[in-house]
């Protein structure tokens, strides 16, 4: 079988997890699409998937022995899911079951394929399959919402005839989408190929005295989700850190670990000449105290104090002034009320090329939640995203991105 001529899928390679659902008849044409497309495919099969389709019409497609447990009972070869994980550049688990949505959704390891996909390092997606009620079962639904906030993709069923007899959403989409949606994922993947990004993520902290600050409840996840969708295609990103408890081991992302606006400001103006795209997504506080105090503030005083700030500078604004042309500055607006009109003044103050805006009367939307819903601001109009994972929003921010380069 010749391959499809300059295909991204060429030379990758896939886990394909198999669940047991009737509509596991037609893994069989999504995995001869992706040998034809080029990919190196490895099978992972549930025990009920063995029930709908044989491991041996699978094998013959992929060239490779199928996995299905642990070990092999006669020679008692292991199955490695930790070396699956490390192999695969994605996994995409179609027909994904209800069973094993929740078991992925909540860790429930007892089988090979949820192993693995713990297991694994790369993007995995996840083709449901099921009933009309299933699916809409709110169980159902809550487990979908936990894998899109791990960054898992779902590519939607369509709605038609299903198994049961009766017409509804639950009908696994077909497997030329789905080859197509892997083929939109590998092609933008080294994009940026060649660029250098500068982000800045996280709160800052601003000294009150040794162990007080002035801070945010940012929790960076936004910022480092970016740093590494940037990463993913290809770009070398510095990623100025406020302090935060996460961390990125991205191939691609240099971190620099800063406390104060000050300090942010410092290492950005250190790269921002060469950096071809800038993301100001840190929450940079806006003042600080005048002055620090040597030693700890004791409360045991008689009088209250009294603490002077004075403004931060705005770093976007700063590195607006410096912008020249050819490079893309994007901001962050996170409003309380206002959201548009404050949004779009930050735009045109800062120079910025674009403003995302975020709301905090969004529900999932904001500091600590591992979801944001948004709005692209520039000067063209406004263009609002449903709630999705930090992850997605990563990938939209950086679609719109690419599209003014």
């Amino acid at each position: 079988m010749s391959a499809t001529p300059c295909s991204p899928l060429a030379g990758k390679h896939i886990v394909l997890g198999i669940c047991g659902g009737i509509a596991a008849y037609k893994s069989v044409f999504l995995l001869r699409l992706l040998i034809k497309a080029g990919a190196e495919v490895q099978v992972v099969i549930t025990p009920a998937g063995k029930q709908f389709i044989t491991p041996v019409t699978l094998s013959a497609l992929s060239q490779k022995p199928v996995v299905s447990e642990f070990f092999t009972a006669n020679t008692g070869e292991w199955h490695s899911h930790v070396d699956l994980g490390l192999w695969a550049d994605c996994m995409v688990i179609a027909p994904a079951t209800a069973s094993t949505i929740g078991k992925m959704a909540h860790g429930v390891a007892d089988n090979m394929l949820v192993t693995t996909y713990l297991s694994a390092k790369s993007h995995v997606f996840v083709a449901p399959a099921m009933d009309l009620d299933m699916m809409a079962h709110p169980s159902t639904q809550a487990n979908l919402d936990l894998l899109r906030s791990y960054g898992n993709t779902i590519i939607e069923p369509e709605t038609g005839y299903l198994a049961s007899g009766l017409t509804g959403k639950g009908r696994m989409e077909e497997p030329e989408n789905i080859v197509k949606v892997l083929e939109q994922h590998f092609a933008r993947t080294r994009s940026l190929e060649g660029k250098k990004v500068l982000i800045t993520a996280g709160p800052t902290y601003e000294k009150i005295d040794p162990v007080r600050f002035i801070g945010n409840y940012s929790s960076g996840k936004m910022g480092y989700a970016l740093a590494e969708e940037c990463a993913a295609r290809g770009a070398e990103v510095t990623l100025v850190s406020g302090p935060v408890a996460i961390t990125t081991e991205a191939p691609g992302v240099k971190v620099v670990k800063v406390e104060s606006a000050r300090e942010m400001l410092a290492e950005c103006e250190k790269v921002f000449a060469g950096s071809d795209i800038s993301i100001m997504c840190a929450a940079v506080a806006d003042y600080a105290p005048a002055a620090v105090a040597e030693s700890k503030i004791k409360r045991e005083h008689s009088d209250v104090p009294v603490i002077e700030l004075v403004k931060n500078p705005d770093i976007a604004a700063t590195l607006g002034t410096a912008k020249r042309q050819g490079q893309i500055l994007a901001g962050f607006a996170l409003e309380t009320d206002n959201e548009a009109d404050n949004a779009a003044e930050k735009l045109d103050r800062k120079n910025l090329d674009l403003i995302v805006m975020n709301s905090l009367r969004d529900k999932g939307a904001g500091f600590g939640t591992d979801t944001n819903k948004v709005t692209i601001i520039d000067r063209t109009g406004a263009y609002p995203y449903p709630l999705k994972s930090k992850r997605e929003v990563a990938s939209d921010i950086i679609d719109n991105i690419e599209t003014r380069l």
